[in-house]
């Protein structure tokens, strides 16, 4: 969003109508005072509407829950961190990830960094795609898996053999893990009003084991020094303090919860809880003794504060109020003084008893934990906590899920499917249904209605309590699945997910080097990938990073262990064009900013005028443009793919500069028998159009819409 917008929405509706988050870093996120119902139906908002939809789809803003954007913040990125986002689906926080690994990166330059988002729906995985392609980036592998049982593709038998031939990796770890689980989605009530009613408590009970395995399997997949988030849009304890005291109580002196209270000053926070209660049927609960024993394998010991561990001094009260709002600055080591070691509290302390609500209260220093409530900073509800990884988790912790899972998993979902019939069902609606249209929570602030149509049947508690996944649109059971793996190893694919493989026709890469003189110094040659089984005729090939490629290799090495379904950055596309062109593929848009710096032949400068014009028609014959000589240099060109930039006429033309200039303007066309064509999509052309006119001070124009722009002629 240009700051012209916001301070003309601002002059026009008041100082409040856009201002930026305080607690943002850079001003780079702004809140928007406006119902989504005001943006619709109003019609001096509706231009400011438009724009911010057109600015959304092309990748230049992103349009979110303000609150939701705070837990990557306290990941603590660097340029170098390999970064997993277990359940990422619609995608904001990857993109919000995306952006932040390429910020550190110079002009030209590939970051060093990587994300891999993973979500275990594969029609959640197509919303993911989709709302990460705007970012346009080799660094992204997007995979479809149960988020508790990511693959750690290992090769090593020995944990000190992880790193050897050359610092080749022998496994999947992370520097960085954000663990955004499903949860009940109570916080989202204030924008999702359904929420009212179709809330139940045992929403939330139904999904602690599930959120548990999940943070549980990031912190194997994380690295001994690495940070993992842990946030849910929940206020229920359940789902958040037990979740986090349970990981503390399996992974020991492995893990410590971390005190964050001086990062992100201006966000107002409040303290985690450590006394509550639990609901079962109707019936609160203060300890796991008072549940009936039927009972017992469906409300988990774990759901209670516990001080289970050893301790090496004596107990004292938490003096945590959960009612008090605490300011920018606060300290939570000062909100307790609890004793702990490692984040852990010790075995040997009894279980101590909040006198005034007789409940046991929890010896972790949960206080650690934040909490962002709506009424404190106008935002939506939030559950945040901050985890350091101190050293590796022994087998022992390891296996501690895999058992639970197996004890408790077929138990707890009969149970919870009898509970659900119980509560109160809207009529015409199964109590599963509800369930499922429960825990549809998605954190981004574009209309629901939009992404329901791409995304049916969400992270749902059953889609993971019963260990499904969905491939090419037929159910397969997680168990059939860990049968068959052997046999898609041998296949070196998924069934249904097509394959990655890399792109070794050398006659091919010369031809494409030839063709546009890309210098040397830009690698393709292990940098290409195809998802085509047919490598010699391959539709679209794309570009990877240097830390793609490994996780690729390693990957081909475990027998593709990794279910992908995106990758790398669409470099070439093979034409369909009868024209004579020595080259078979051409330039693909979206890969051309990375390109563009290291390309030498087949590059045109239009003026202002000229590439307007390329842009409101896309096709214009050689002896329509302004420019004769323009014209007669589009002509002269073999029939094939260039690449045109627009070079304001006082400037000198010199294209090493030009072309290394990240505030340069280009795209991609295509040198016809008598025109050239523009090779980019309306919205792509409607924003650059937009950018031009309002540089240069030009009447604005509407850019004509074209059923295929990507034909050639």
């Amino acid at each position: 969003m240009t700051s012209r917008d916001i301070w003309r929405v601002s002059d026009e509706y008041g100082e409040d109508a856009a201002k930026p988050l305080p607690w943002y870093p850079g001003n780079l996120a702004w809140h928007l005072n406006f119902s989504r119902k005001q943006l619709r139906k109003n019609q001096a908002l509706e231009s400011f509407h438009e724009f911010l939809k057109h600015e959304s789809e092309v990748g230049n803003i992103t349009r979110q829950e303000a609150v939701s954007m705070v837990p990557p913040l306290f990941l603590n990125i660097q340029p170098d961190h390999h970064i997993l986002d277990m359940c990422a689906a619609p995608g904001s926080k990857t993109f919000q990830l995306l952006e932040m690994i390429h910020q550190s990166k110079e002009p030209s330059l590939l970051p060093t960094a990587l994300v891999v988002a993973n979500d275990a729906n594969a029609q959640r995985c197509d919303l993911l795609i989709h709302n990460t392609k705007r970012m346009c980036t080799a660094n992204l592998v997007v995979t479809n898996h149960e988020a508790q049982n990511f693959p750690d593709c290992c090769l090593a038998n020995d944990p000190s053999e992880i790193y050897r031939n050359d610092c080749k990796p022998q496994r999947l770890e992370f520097d960085r893990v954000l663990c955004d689980v499903p949860c009940s989605g109570d916080g989202t009530i204030r924008k999702g009003h359904d929420m009212w009613r179709k809330w139940n408590s045992g929403m939330g009970n139904a999904l602690h084991l599930l959120q548990v395995d999940i943070s549980m399997r990031g912190i194997a997949l994380l690295k001994v020094g690495g940070r993992m988030v842990y946030s849910t849009c929940s206020m229920n304890p359940v789902e958040n303090e037990a979740v986090i005291a349970e990981l503390l109580r399996r992974s020991g002196t492995s893990i410590e919860l971390l005190d964050v209270s001086n990062e992100l000053p201006e966000l107002v926070r409040r303290p985690g809880l450590s006394t509550w209660k639990v609901k079962d049927r109707g019936s609160w609960f203060h300890n796991h003794e008072d549940i009936p024993y039927d009972r017992k394998n469906v409300i988990l010991p774990s759901m209670f504060p516990s001080s289970e561990g050893q301790s090496m001094c004596e107990n004292i009260e938490v003096n945590t109020d959960s009612n008090r709002s605490f300011s920018r600055n606060f300290n939570s080591e000062k909100t307790s003084q609890v004793c702990y070691t490692n984040g852990v509290s010790n075995s040997n302390s009894t279980k101590h008893f909040d006198s005034t609500s007789n409940s046991m209260s929890s010896n972790f220093p949960l206080h650690r934990c934040m909490r962002i409530v709506p009424h404190d900073q106008d935002t939506g509800a939030f559950f945040i906590a901050v985890i350091r990884k101190l050293s590796p988790l022994n087998e022992g912790q390891k296996e501690e899920v895999t058992k639970t899972e197996h004890i408790l998993s077929t138990d707890r979902a009969l149970n919870f499917h009898e509970e659900s019939q119980s509560e109160t069902v809207p009529p015409g609606k199964t109590a599963m249904h509800q369930q499922k249209i429960g825990f549809e929570v998605l954190d981004d602030d574009e209309p629901l209605e939009d992404q329901k149509k791409i995304c049916i049947d969400g992270c749902t508690s059953k889609d993971n309590l019963s260990k499904v996944s969905l491939v090419s649109g037929d159910v397969k059971n997680d168990q059939a699945e860990s049968g068959n793996k052997m046999k898609l190893q041998g296949q070196c694919k998924w069934i249904g997910v097509d394959p990655v493989l890399f792109f070794k026709d050398v006659t091919v890469i010369k031809s494409i080097v030839s063709f546009f003189g890309i210098n040397i110094s830009f690698p393709l040659e292990g940098h290409l990938v195809t998802r085509s089984a047919d490598t010699d005729n391959a539709r679209r090939i794309y570009y990877v990073s240097k830390s793609v490629q490994k996780i690729l290799q390693l990957n081909v090495q475990v027998g593709e262990q990794l279910k992908i379904a995106s990758i790398g950055l669409k470099m070439f596309e093979r034409h369909r064009s009868k024209d004579g062109c020595p080259c078979a593929y051409r330039l693909s848009y979206e890969g051309l900013p990375l390109l563009l710096p290291y390309i030498t032949k087949r590059i045109l400068c239009a003026s202002p005028n000229d590439f307007l014009r390329l842009l409101q028609y896309r096709t214009v014959n050689f002896a329509h443009f302004i420019d004769a000589r323009f014209g007669e240099e589009a002509a002269s060109l073999l029939p094939g793919c260039c690449v045109v930039i627009l070079h304001e006429g006082h400037q000198h033309l010199d294209l090493d500069s030009i072309t290394m200039d990240p505030t340069t303007i280009a795209i991609v066309c295509w040198r016809g028998k008598a025109t050239l064509n523009a090779m980019v999509s309306p919205p792509d052309r409607k924003e650059l159009v937009e950018r031009i006119t309002h540089r240069f001070g030009f009447k604005a124009f509407k850019v004509e819409e074209d059923e295929n722009p990507q034909q050639e002629d």
